[in-house]
């Protein structure tokens, strides 16, 4: 992710038009093949740029963040001061690069007094403000910029080292074109290099990145109510309504109301009274209601009460509902939140309202040549035709996770498909659904073998590889890509590492952005798993060097929640989910603590509502 802001006080006016920041945007879009630079347009406020720039830079944790405008000697160009100030380490052969280039087209090139930098792991550059000028110091930087960028990243150390053996191989030519993905993936082919060439990223890193690529909006949709609830005075109890100026003592029972009967106009006198049930509409001149608890039967006629005494003194409104009590028209329902849950769907329904979603379409595929359809009865019937193949439970699952965390058919369109390990057929496959569908979950094909296809028909396709790896066990191969509309998570084709990485990745995405779609906020609280805190329970537990989201369900004893691991934990072993309330988070492996024991509070990610096993 990169970041360009434009510095002019005339076009955050609206006095001019910007045409060097979005000139930039498409520069770094072009040249560092990435759909994914954030745009802002600033006034010459030293105090505003150094925040903007620490916003980019800690907040957001762009790779680079590129300035234009503000470099020069004017009152007001103050762009350099602001991001010295911020920068941790100067850049000044970069600068240098800029001005020399500039230099050959004009000799006014001297008077940008432009600044060049680090903050953290984050470039920051200082453009001129023409766009001209932009273009031309863009291009004086931007064969070493993949480099460089590489370098400040300590999880790309290798391409780091196979850029220097490519420069000291061709002696003091130019910086080598970086390739973004250059792993030996055709069957029967590859190269010196067995190591993958996808850094691996923190699972924070990785979701912060999914959810920076998502759609979102920031002001949350609102429901109004379109009528009063109740819509008329209702009676809270089972009992009599009165006119509370009579007190208690003898009343006539004039008649009875049940609800969903019309409101009772007629007047009557505060010796008498109408028997009435709960919810029902109290009488146009009652004004109390006195519970049946509250009076004592004196006579019936033709099995009719005709007279009950009133024990209690009845009060103004006493058990009485007003108009609108509960919900006024007009008023705020509710603040969307996606996807709808019970209690949304029930207060529409109150209202009068019919649910109305615009649908989020997913698509879910499963690849690989040894996939069976579980329902194949010839399959099944044939022994022979079972050698090597395995039955396909991946997309079984996915779609059951899909609509278990709240995404119904009215909410979410689901596709599926089973693809065989070629090229053409993957890439075939995934092009129909790119721009059809919002989000592709794929399992298989996205690890090391010579026939996992997944990354490269990515770059085929014009996607942008957010990452390719993250370190976590299981899920260790899971890859996210972007592009306009369809997201696509390459999830791991073991059951188990996808059941995790869902959870971990594609759930929040696709809470996001139907939430979006639906022109609402997302609740960044509520889109990934609940998390608690647990003990475990097991005696020992020894350690993987990779942070590891172990499946544990969960014993609740005298109010403390115990966590014990369900067996083995292999990424194959789909038994091992059954009986999961938990995600355990599990540290990674060090020379200092190799194992944990019974007792170590760990944190625990919530994998259902019905998460305690069982009490003690």
């Amino acid at each position: 992710m990169f970041s360009v802001i434009t510095v002019s006080d005339s076009c955050a006016a609206g006095k001019a038009t910007d045409t060097s920041g979005p000139h930039l945007v498409e520069l770094i879009k072009q040249s560092l093949r990435t759909d994914t630079v954030n745009y802002l347009l600033i006034p010459d406020e030293e105090d505003l740029i150094k925040q903007s720039l620490i916003y980019a830079c800690d907040v957001l944790k762009v790779r680079a963040v590129f300035t234009t405008g503000g470099t020069g000697f004017a009152p007001r160009d103050v762009t350099p001061e602001a991001t010295r100030a911020i920068i941790t380490k100067e850049a000044p052969q970069l600068t240098l690069a800029m001005t020399l280039c500039s230099l050959e087209k004009t000799k006014f090139a001297v008077l940008s007094r432009a600044v060049c930098g680090v903050r953290n792991k984050t470039l920051v550059v200082n453009f001129p403000g023409s766009k001209k000028a932009v273009g031309e110091c863009f291009q004086s930087i931007v064969d070493v910029l993949p480099h460089l960028l590489n370098l400040l990243n300590e999880g790309e150390i290798e391409r780091v080292r196979e850029t220097h053996r490519k420069v000291q191989a061709t002696g003091d030519g130019p910086v080598p074109q970086e390739v973004y993905h250059v792993c030996p993936h055709a069957t029967g082919k590859g190269g010196d290099d067995r190591n993958s060439p996808f850094p691996m990223i923190d699972v924070d890193d990785a979701l912060r990145q999914i959810l920076a690529t998502i759609p979102s909006v920031q002001t949350a949709r609102k429901q109004l109510s379109r009528v009063n609830i109740p819509p008329f005075r209702a009676s809270i109890k089972d009992g009599y309504a009165l006119k509370s100026i009579g007190g208690k003592g003898m009343k006539k029972v004039i008649g009875y109301i049940s609800a969903g009967d019309a409101i009772v106009q007629t007047n009557f006198t505060i010796d008498e009274c109408y028997k009435i049930n709960t919810g029902a509409p109290v009488p146009q001149h009652a004004d109390a209601i006195i519970q049946v608890e509250d009076t004592k039967l004196v006579s019936r006629k033709n099995d009719y009460e005709s007279i009950v005494e009133i024990l209690a003194e009845p009060s103004a409104s006493l058990d009485i509902r007003s108009i609108g009590s509960d919900l006024r028209m007009s008023e705020e329902v509710f603040q969307y939140r996606f996807p709808l849950d019970a209690c949304q769907r029930a207060l529409l329904a109150a209202v009068g309202e019919k649910v109305s979603v615009v649908k989020l379409k997913v698509a879910i595929i499963s690849t690989g040549d040894e996939l069976l359809h579980p329902y194949d009865t010839n399959a099944a019937a044939d022994a022979s035709s079972l050698e090597g193949k395995i039955f396909d439970s991946n997309t079984t699952m996915l779609v059951a996770l899909v609509r278990q965390c709240g995404f119904t058919e009215d909410q979410c369109e689901i596709q599926q498909r089973v693809v065989k390990d070629d090229f053409e057929s993957l890439k075939a496959e995934i092009e129909s659904l790119t721009g059809a569908v919002h989000i592709i979950i794929c399992t298989g094909g996205v690890s090391m073998g010579d026939k996992d296809f997944v990354k490269p028909v990515l770059k085929a396709l014009n996607y942008e590889l957010i990452f390719g790896r993250v370190n976590m066990k299981p899920g260790k191969p899971c890859a996210y890509a972007t592009s306009k509309v369809t997201k696509f998570f390459g999830l791991p084709g073991n059951p188990v590492s996808a059941f995790v990485t869902f959870h971990l990745f594609a759930l929040p995405a696709l809470r996001q952005y139907l939430a979006t779609l639906n022109e609402t906020a997302p609740n960044a609280a509520k889109a990934s798993l609940p998390m608690i805190t647990v003990e475990l329970l097991d005696a020992k537990y020894v350690l993987d060097p990779r942070p590891e989201y172990a499946r544990a369900s969960i014993v609740s004893r005298n109010g403390k929640l115990l966590a014990t691991i369900t067996g083995g934990q292999i990424s194959s072993r789909l038994k091992s989910t059954i009986e999961a309330d938990v995600l355990l988070e599990l540290p990674a492996r060090t020379e200092t603590k190799p194992y944990i024991t019974a007792g170590t509070p760990l944190k625990a990610l919530v994998l259902r509502s019905d998460f305690i096993s069982r009490y003690e």
